[in-house]
């Protein structure tokens, strides 16, 4: 008998230690809460059991799992149904101290109560646990309640259990001694592991926040790209998640574990981080004049000035015919005048339409507007005769598409230079070492023509490649940029087709993108109904190879 004892006391220790080492690895708190109680319950036997957590601010215990076998009752956890019964305060109304009940007292007095019978224990008020009983036809019999603490010595939980039974025997029995020990351990090394998880958790909130007042600090200097920072993070998790669950095809071996998916987002949330450093009047340039202000008004100035200057020559051409009246002369002035008025206002439409930078910039364009800067002359606030335009505005109005001059793009592409040269910079942990990798390379091409590095894919994560899908088709649709309206979905997709035909993106990915329509879950979530075009029933053929 008594090496069965011993037998049975050394397998249950050998199954404590496998449970701390099981604690230790556990991520998700639910589940290591109740990895706890179910432990707890099976190497003391119990039939039932709660776990109880402090509240924040340590007044109360709060429910968190309950388990009943006999009445198959499995709440908390990761069953995800809650328990709503009160909290249980550590401290009455009239502030004295509420250890009446067994699992408060264990909390308060941090002591472990070891009842044998509750109907026979003096001193604990079981008549919550008796109405219990009479509701369910329970008999609440043997209690062991431990309290929890943590690494500092300070309680964070309560551990109770109830009604142990002796093995191969349908009865009741008392919480042995060895069973009080065991699950006393066993309550010190989940108070370590939830503590350690809790703190993991709080390192991770705390980093996190950071990455958002970084996206904070872009978006009070652009309200352009605050939107971009989040959106992509979304857009590449979706597309991540489509990869994970692709079963057949190039991409059926990909798969991420929680670990993974956290780096990926972390990599999402700071891939432009460097647009901290680029200055705001270039990424919010609306127009081709603009710098801090649109130099357009300038230029209309300009345009105002050559109006009444021709007004007032008109007029002294006609003063100049006094004093005698001639009607027809007159006429003919004002005629003349306002002729070059009216190509004046052509002209100044033109440059209008021009600064915008919507249309497609024509041969025919350049000519006009070379022709125009040397033929259009203006009287200066100095009275001398000055070119129409500066060399600055004519570059700029020069632009054959879009808004931004060569050099003002070098400083747009900058920012994913100064986003690697930022993300290098820190002690990643050995689970976060790939981010900058990650975010790094969203503006690679597989053909090597992107930039910063000119990779090829094949140099490239899968992740990055990602990444860089997401960062394109967000782009295109953004409907909150200055230079542009959202684009439709099917006119984004239809860029994109020929972006993976081009070498600009990855075509295996790509091809999930479309065959698992993660476009239309994101456009579903973040795009205006109006830009929820008919979008392609199939998707764009495979990449040969």
């Amino acid at each position: 008998m008594a090496m069965d004892l011993v037998g049975d006391l050394l397998a249950r220790l050998d199954q404590l230690n496998a449970i701390g080492a099981a604690l230790s690895k556990e991520r998700d708190t639910d589940a290591l809460l109740e990895g706890i109680l179910i432990a707890a319950k099976n190497i003391t036997h119990a039939d039932g059991g709660t776990l109880y957590r402090m509240t924040e601010d340590g007044s109360a215990l709060r429910f968190e799992i309950m388990r009943t076998n006999s009445l198959d009752i499995f709440l908390g956890g990761t069953t995800g149904r809650p328990i709503e019964f009160p909290l249980l305060q550590l401290v009455n109304a009239d502030g004295s101290f509420n250890d009446s009940m067994v699992a408060t007292y264990a909390a308060i007095h941090d002591r472990t109560v070891n009842i044998a019978d509750a109907y026979a224990e003096e001193g604990f008020d079981f008549s919550g646990t008796r109405a219990f009983d009479q509701r369910t036809g329970y008999r609440s019999q043997s209690f062991l309640t431990v309290p929890m603490k943590n690494h500092d010595g300070e309680v964070i939980g309560v551990l109770q259990l109830i009604n142990a039974q002796e093995p191969d025997l349908d009865r009741v029995v008392t919480f042995s001694e060895a069973d009080q020990r065991l699950v006393e351990s066993l309550a010190s090394q989940a108070a370590i592991a939830l503590s350690n998880r809790q703190l993991i958790i709080q390192l991770e909130e705390l980093f996190e926040s950071f990455i958002h007042l970084i996206n904070m600090a872009i978006d009070d200097k652009s309200p352009y790209t605050g939107g971009h920072c989040n959106r992509v993070p979304e857009l590449t998790m979706m597309l991540a998640d489509a990869v994970d669950a692709t079963e057949d095809g190039p991409l059926a071996s990909f798969k991420m574990s929680e670990r993974d998916r956290y780096e990926l987002k972390i990599a999402g949330l700071l891939h432009d981080c460097g647009k901290i450093s680029t200055p705001v009047h270039v990424v919010d340039k609306a127009t081709k004049l603009q710098t801090l202000f649109d130099r357009i008004v300038l230029v209309d100035t300009r345009f105002e000035v050559v109006r009444r200057d021709l007004e007032i020559a008109a007029l002294k051409r006609q003063l100049a015919l006094r004093p005698c009246v001639d009607p027809v002369a007159e006429a003919q002035v004002a005629a003349a005048c306002t002729t070059e008025q009216a190509t004046l206002d052509e002209e100044r439409e033109f440059i209008r339409k021009l600064n915008r930078g919507t249309e497609y910039f024509h041969e025919g364009t350049l000519a006009r507007l070379q022709s125009l800067s040397e033929r259009r002359r203006w009287s200066s606030p100095q009275g001398q005769d000055a070119p129409f335009f500066t060399d600055d505005e004519m570059e700029n109005l020069s632009i054959r598409r879009g808004t931004l001059t060569a050099k003002e793009r070098d400083i747009i592409n900058y920012h994913i230079v100064a986003t690697n040269r930022m993300l290098e910079q820190v002690p990643w942990p050995k689970h976060l070492r790939n981010v900058p990798e990650f975010a790094g390379g969203h503006h690679e091409r597989m053909d090597g023509r992107g930039y910063p590095k000119g990779l090829m894919r094949h140099e490239m994560s899968l992740q990055a490649r990602m990444l860089g899908i997401a960062d394109i088709f967000e782009a295109l649709t953004a409907a909150d940029r200055p230079y542009k309206a959202g684009m439709k979905v099917s006119k984004a997709l239809e860029i994109m087709v020929r972006f993976k035909k081009n070498g600009h993106i990855d075509p295996d990915l790509f091809d999930v993108f479309m065959h698992q329509a993660v476009y239309r879950r994101y456009a579903e979530r973040f795009l205006d109904a109006d830009q929820m075009d008919v979008v392609p029933a199939t998707a764009p053929e495979p990449a040969a190879g």
